[in-house]
C-alpha cells in the first residue's frame, strides 16, 4: 500500500491514474458495482468517471497519446512520467475527480492498485473582459415617441398586407389563367 491519498472537498479537473498489479479477471471484477469503492477504501464513487482497462487495448497512441489526446491533460505534464507510462503492462485504473462527487475522500488503496500519477485537465478560461460598448448596456437602444412606433409599425403592416394580399391575387390569377 502507498499510503493515503487525500482527495480535497470540490475538487475538479484532476485525473488520477493507478497501476492494476493483478490477473486481469480480478480487473474485470473491479467494474462490479461497489468492488473498486471497497478496494480504494472510499465509500462511493461514480462509476461513470472511472476507467479500467488493459494498456493494450490503447495499441499506437499508448498512455501518453491517452491522457494528453483523449483526457485533455497539457503534454508537459505527461512528459515528466512519459518513461513509466510507455513501460505499463497490464489494466490501469483513471479515476477523474468528478468521481468523488465533491466530497472530501481518503483512499487507501489496497495493495496491488499503486498511484502512478496524478495529472491536472487543461482548464477553460471563461473569464472575458468586461463589454464597454454604447450598445451593451441596459435599456440603450434608440426610443421612439409612443405615437411614433405605433405609426411606424402600421405602416409596416400595411406593407406586408399589401404584399400578401399581392400575392394572393396573382395566384388566384394563375390558377384562373
Amino acid at each position: 500500500m502507498d499510503g493515503v491519498i487525500h482527495i480535497p472537498a470540490g475538487e475538479r479537473g484532476v485525473i488520477r491514474l493507478f497501476e492494476l498489479a493483478m490477473r486481469p479477471e480480478q480487473a474485470a471484477f473491479l467494474k462490479e458495482p461497489g468492488a473498486l469503492a471497497q478496494v480504494l477504501g472510499a465509500e462511493t464513487l461514480d462509476m461513470e468517471q472511472v476507467e479500467i482497462f488493459p494498456v493494450t487495448d490503447l495499441e499506437d497512441i499508448g498512455l501518453t497519446g491517452y491522457l494528453t489526446e483523449g483526457c485533455g491533460v497539457p503534454r508537459a505534464q505527461v512528459e515528466e512520467d512519459r518513461e513509466v507510462l510507455q513501460t505499463q503492462e497490464g489494466h490501469v485504473l483513471l479515476i477523474r475527480s468528478r468521481a468523488f462527487d465533491g466530497k472530501e475522500t481518503r483512499l487507501t488503496p489496497a495493495d496491488q492498485i499503486k498511484l502512478i500519477g496524478t495529472y491536472g485537465e487543461r482548464q477553460t478560461n471563461w473569464s472575458a473582459p468586461p463589454e464597454t460598448a454604447e450598445s451593451a448596456k441596459p435599456y440603450s437602444a434608440p426610443k421612439l415617441p409612443p405615437r411614433a412606433a405605433r405609426a411606424q409599425s402600421r405602416r409596416i403592416g400595411a406593407v406586408l398586407f399589401t404584399v400578401v394580399m399581392l400575392l394572393i391575387a396573382l395566384l388566384i390569377w394563375v390558377l384562373v389563367t
